[in-house]
């Protein structure tokens, strides 16, 4: 059963369609008390036991490397494919990410790298050995733990889904050409899209840092893509930069300098080039596989029809932004550590994007209680099928859909709500 609402802030506001009836239900005061309660109390009971789970999943993406580095050179083969792929995705989706959002900065004992200010950032060195990928370290963590973390599905939100394809859907073709589309960016987006915009973002952070105004005539929120890069250039950095800095050295290191031992072993072996050449294919087509996987478990972490989407910024951990998270996040299945290794522990979204700074196994402990808490308070919980949501996703960026907007009247007045909860509690500090 859900409550009912006696605040009396949310009174008079506009009639709510069928689907929006459950937010003059809520009470929200109680419900951003759950989650903050529920919050602190995983924090602290965080330590060893996730400790020895991260290295469980580095031990997972070590043994796809070996994997798919020992096997690289013996022809074109799936396996190879597969576990290069999955190395390159779970670097990225589960070790890299929850540790730069500080998922281990207090349990972890080697605060020397497991730290958000220490890892994969300061020098080449340490982007080299604890996360080489397309986009640069320092640029990711602005875009996503900052960017899209708290301006989440606002139009402020580097990662908006709908806002980003807009050229898309209303691109004046057929819907089949939109599709081949999709799956063109499914295949290429890490390179093509998110590094260069991750490093707008890094170069928009800066400028706002040292309090300089935006490039006339620039939108921030319009997305940097390799062909924005190549055919009208960027106010904020030359294509010559992105390259010797953001993606060059990755493609140079991962694709050419990595398998050239294979090369000297083919002499040895009298084939020649051939295993540096397979070699070379393989790193390709896991490439192709890696964008695609991650496309999946990432790209529709808040796509779909029953997604909401806010004109207003609002307070980070207040009651408007507890809300959003859950119901502007979907999660997936779940539940075991082979099904959330393979999803990159991204099926986990809503729990994610409510505390970001827990650690992976926090995440796992605590779905169900984040559920018990929706249902109680009557706020939506999605959790479906990442196949499924993959349609939701394609269908939003081919404009066959769009995602539901929070209805105005009611996004401003908990913002209202959330300003005198504040207000009250510094009162109360005051006070005491």
């Amino acid at each position: 059963m859900c409550r009912t609402n006696t605040n009396p802030v949310l009174k008079g506001s506009e009639p709510l369609q069928r689907d929006d009836e459950w937010i003059a239900k809520v009470d929200y005061e109680s419900f951003a008390a759950d989650i903050r309660k529920l919050g602190e109390e995983l924090e602290k009971n965080q330590g060893e036991s996730d400790v020895k789970h991260l290295h469980k999943m580095v031990s997972w993406s070590n043994m796809c490397a070996v994997c798919g580095l020992l096997t690289m050179g013996f022809g074109v083969n799936l396996f190879s494919i597969v576990m290069l792929s999955t190395w390159t995705f779970s670097r990225w989706t589960m070790i890299a990410h929850h540790t730069c959002h500080g998922g281990y900065d207090k349990c972890h004992p080697k605060k020397e790298r497991w730290h958000r200010f220490k890892f994969a950032i300061g020098s080449f060195w340490r982007r080299f050995m604890d996360w080489f990928d397309w986009m640069m370290p320092e640029a990711w963590n602005v875009e996503h733990n900052n960017r899209h973390h708290y301006n989440l599905s606002e139009l402020d939100d580097p990662d908006l889904v709908e806002n980003n394809l807009t050229s898309v859907r209303d691109m004046p073709a057929p819907v089949f050409v939109k599709y081949f589309f999709v799956l063109g960016s499914a295949m290429t987006w890490k390179w093509f899209y998110y590094a260069p915009n991750t490093y707008k973002e890094l170069k928009l952070a800066k400028l706002r840092r040292e309090g300089k105004p935006l490039p006339k005539g620039v939108n921030p929120t319009d997305a940097v893509t390799i062909r924005s890069l190549i055919f009208g250039g960027s106010p904020f950095y030359s294509l010559w930069e992105f390259f010797s800095v953001v993606v060059g050295p990755y493609l140079v290191i991962h694709f050419f300098i990595f398998p050239l031992p294979l090369l000297f072993l083919g002499q040895y072996l009298d084939m020649g080039e051939t295993m540096y050449i397979n070699a070379l294919k393989n790193l390709f087509l896991a490439e192709l596989l890696t964008n695609v996987h991650g496309f999946v478990a990432v790209v529709t972490n808040h796509a779909g029809d029953d997604m909401y989407r806010f004109r207003y910024g609002c307070r980070p951990f207040s009651g408007s932004f507890f809300l959003r998270q859950v119901i502007s996040s979907v999660d997936f299945h779940m539940g075991t550590d082979l099904v959330d290794f393979l999803h990159g522990y991204l099926n986990y979204q809503i729990e994610h994007h409510l505390w970001p700074n827990l650690t992976m196994l926090s995440y796992q402990r605590s779905a169900p209680l984040v559920r018990e808490i929706c249902a109680k308070h009557g706020v939506p919980y999605v959790k479906e099928n990442v196949f499924w949501r993959v349609k939701k996703t394609v269908d939003i960026m081919v404009g066959s859909s769009s995602m539901r907007w929070f209805p105005e009247d009611y996004e401003k007045k908990l913002l209202e709500m959330d300003a005198v909860l504040e207000a009250k509690k510094k009162f109360s500090s005051a006070e005491r």
